[in-house]
């Protein structure tokens, strides 16, 4: 019997079973020129074989695991471009899972552990992206600018013990950069590179974390307004929140020049912001700066601050970028923390915390009535309140406010999603679509847009849409728990179930983050347990369906999610009582949400359960 060490690939092609029920002979004849004329040609580039082909997948091993990833990632940024053409319920697309392993070898045939961990590391691999394991991680280490996701230890099926698995985004790697071929990680690009690491917060008050990151945000959002610039994006960038890391690392990872990090106290009405300029290739200190000023000197702060890296790259700021950089802000610094502190209790969704987002963003308003982001604000929280939890705000009163955003700053991309939410709330869902697409077309990399667009699309009935929003939503914030539990629902609807499995696996793991971190917090809960029923952990989902509705048992939110998931469990009359209790609650998206539902199919023909269509029309 022989043995070796070898890096195993395996890959196979996302919904490959929907996309032959479209079109069977379109699919196989694109399946099989994408093979003849670029992945052959790319494996064998890289030293590699193909073992063998399974029908939409196939395997192959390589010498060097390095040559390995770096072929890997070649595929999937080149499978990406010849796709770009092709309409999206037509286009290939593959996840691939690659394995440092012993493997037995038969003739042209391998087979082992190592095979079996790679076919399931596959598996679990975001479309479009590379799911790799700890062994491959080390071997790589920093021979190739990856940006490597760390997933955590995950139970793999039929593999006995846990692996820890880490993401690859292509979009995110350029392979021809690496150590060995001895060139900078700003190389890649033609105009500086620069990556704005989360200030660290040194006030006294662990609360003021939210001032720190607003000011790493603007200084962000300020940066990419430069076109002489290239920018890291901010949810790449805070994946490196907390966490102690090497300049010249964290360079080689993002494929950046240059790192701009620093810190904020804020105490009273002083503020210290330091901030410094370090070049990733030599380490060496570009500029510092400390700022000690009163918080209302902030804006004049991050503007001195976005100026002084314009001129130590020495890039050249056009006419309208001049104009545009700090432009959305308010020179009222005391409402600028007001929409900060908003912003960051808008993001829990719980109907506590849009109540109290919505007096920050209130507040921020009456201390600057021309405040455009705050009113966008005000916007989300009353349609927060109105669509999931039936609270009164009045319609034309939420409309009236996203036009003031607008009337404001028609340039404004939250106000445009804003907008769009307060249109679908109203029934009026075709202004509302082209309210999302500015929005997206101001700020492709936005999650909330993505994230409110796909909600309101799956209302529609339009689920393949929303199903690639929200996908594209989690892409931007990989450690966002929501849409990737929300994707769960969707794919078992489109009937992608290795999809839908694939969803929970990742749900479950950020969603006990999310509980650890907030356990007031009933969504990580109700929304997660979802993800527990999906891969069977059905004791640790009852635990769950019991903590969510310990800590809020009459919000209708938490009874349509525990419905849900009691539905699956089998638990038919408890479901539907829960489901009677909120749907005189649920706001207008939850009800039309629960027409497209597949938790539910298993009540579709209750006769209690056609009783509560009924009575929601």
């Amino acid at each position: 019997m022989e043995r070796r060490l070898t890096a195993i690939l395996s890959a196979d092609v996302v919904g490959y079973s929907r996309l032959m029920g479209v079109n069977e002979a379109g699919t196989l004849a694109e399946l099989t020129r994408l093979r003849a004329e670029f992945i052959n040609d790319k494996i064998a580039g890289h030293q590699g074989r193909i073992v063998k082909l399974t029908g939409d997948g196939m395997l192959a091993e390589f010498p060097s695991v390095v040559s390995a990833v770096a072929c890997a990632v070649e595929m999937q940024k080149g499978i990406t471009e010849r796709m770009a053409d092709v309409p999206h319920d037509r286009r290939l697309e593959f996840r691939i899972g690659i394995n440092l392993g012993d493997v037995i070898v038969e003739g042209a045939d391998i087979y082992g552990d190592g095979v079996n961990v790679a076919a399931r590391l596959e598996e679990v691999a975001q479309p479009g992206c590379i799911a790799i394991s700890q062994s491959v991680r080390d071997q790589v280490g920093n021979r190739l600018d990856c940006v490597f996701e760390d997933l955590g230890e995950l139970e793999l099926k039929n593999i006995k013990r846990p692996v820890r698995v880490y993401s690859i985004s292509p979009e995110n790697v350029d392979v021809r950069n690496n150590r060995d071929a001895k060139s900078s990680p700003a190389a890649r690009w033609d105009r500086p590179s620069i990556a704005v690491l989360p200030f660290n917060n040194m006030s006294d008050d662990p609360e003021q974390e939210y001032f720190s990151d607003g000011i790493t945000e603007d200084l962000i959002t300020d940066l990419s307004k430069i076109s002489g610039l290239v920018v890291v994006a901010r949810h790449t960038a805070f994946t490196y929140k907390g966490k102690p890391a090497k300049v010249q690392q964290v360079g080689r990872e993002l494929g950046v020049g240059f790192i701009l990090e620093g810190s904020v106290r804020k105490a009273g009405t002083h503020v210290r912001v330091t901030g410094q300029l370090v070049s990733t290739e030599s380490g060496a200190h570009i500029w510092a700066e400390r700022f000690d000023r009163e918080l209302t000197d902030i804006f004049a702060i991050q503007d001195e601050i976005t100026h002084a890296i314009v001129e130590q790259l020495k890039v050249k700021l056009q006419p309208q970028e001049k104009k545009s950089i700090g432009q959305a802000r308010t020179e009222n610094v005391e409402a600028y923390t007001y929409y900060l502190r908003g912003r960051d209790l808008l993001h829990h969704h719980s109907k506590s915390y849009y109540e109290l987002a919505r007096r920050m963003f209130v507040k921020a308003v009456e201390l600057d009535p021309l405040y455009a982001r705050a009113y966008a604000g005000i916007a989300d929280c009353d349609s927060s309140l109105y669509l999931h939890c039936r609270v009164n705000v009045g319609i034309d009163n939420l409309l009236a406010t996203t036009a003031k955003a607008l009337a404001l700053d028609n340039k404004l991309p939250e106000a445009h999603a804003s907008r769009g939410v307060a249109l679908s709330a109203a029934g009026r869902d075709e202004e509302a679509e082209k309210e999302f697409e500015q929005a997206l077309a101001l700020d492709p990399n936005s999650f909330e847009t993505h994230y409110s667009y796909a909600r309101v699309n799956f209302k529609l009935g339009k689920v393949e849409r929303a199903a690639a929003l929200f996908e594209r939503a989690f892409a931007i914030r990989p450690d966002d728990y929501q849409s990737v539990c929300l994707l769960i629902h969707v794919y078992r609807g489109l009937g992608r179930y290795e999809d839908s499995k694939e969803a929970a696996r990742k749900g479950i793991h950020l969603a006990e983050r999310e509980l650890a971190l907030h356990p007031e917090d009933p969504r990580p809960a109700h929304l997660g347990l979802g993800a527990l029923i999906e891969l069977g952990e059905t004791d640790r989902a009852r635990e769950w369906i019991a903590r969510a509705l310990a800590i809020d048992p009459d919000a209708p939110l938490t009874q349509y999610n525990v419905a849900c998931g009691l539905t699956k469990l089998g638990d038919i009359d408890a479901a539907l009582d829960l489901l009677e209790r909120s749907v005189p609650q649920l706001g207008p998206e939850l009800t039309e949400w629960l027409k497209h539902d597949s938790d539910f199919d298993g009540l579709r023909s209750h006769p209690r359960y056609q009783k509560i269509l009924e009575q929601i029309g």
